[in-house]
């Protein structure tokens, strides 16, 4: 195996990381992004059921969408949390049976489309959650800095806007 050492700087960032170039796919960068994610999506799926939190973690994360792109549609609603159209559909079901959501119909290019917002109640519940969600992961240690995950966050747009250009890909 041949020693490859990383090195960049970015703004007061100075990162040096040392890692071995290697064919293996549990080595790859690929494989490293996807266990995070999934670590990530289990801490979610442990931590809003332990707070009894009024709400899932994917009717959460549909919840900050809408709050952020106020009459959003379901399929851009369902591109951004990643989400097919049958599975955002029964997310939000479930968010206009709690009165969190309403949906409405509008034309969207000639086309009749749903649009949702939310309600009242829909943005307290969402609040209450999100303070919830605060305090608790204010007690878990911190695993990387500020500074480091904006420095991840850059890296994984670039890769991603790189992938673009090479993949074919509907969500």
């Amino acid at each position: 195996m041949q020693h490859i050492i990383f090195t960049t700087q970015n703004k007061n960032l100075n990162y040096n990381i040392s890692m071995y170039k290697s064919e293996h796919f549990t080595d790859s960068l690929f494989y490293q992004i996807e266990l995070t994610a999934k670590y990530c999506r289990s801490l979610g799926m442990q931590i809003f059921p332990k707070l009894n939190m009024p709400l899932t973690v994917d009717e959460y994360s549909a919840m900050d969408v809408i709050m952020l792109h106020d009459g959003i549609c379901q399929r851009e609603l369902a591109k951004i949390i990643l989400k097919d159209r049958p599975n955002t559909g029964r997310i939000l079901n479930a968010l206009e049976e709690k009165g969190y959501i309403e949906r409405f119909a509008d034309t969207k290019n000639n086309r009749l489309v749903r649009k949702m917002i939310i309600t009242e109640e829909g943005r307290k519940v969402f609040e209450y959650t999100s303070e919830l969600l605060r305090e608790h992961l204010s007690k878990i240690p911190k695993i990387i800095s500020d500074e480091e995950k904006t420095f991840v966050k850059i890296i994984c747009k670039k890769l991603r806007d790189g992938l673009k250009n090479e993949v074919e890909m509907k969500i």
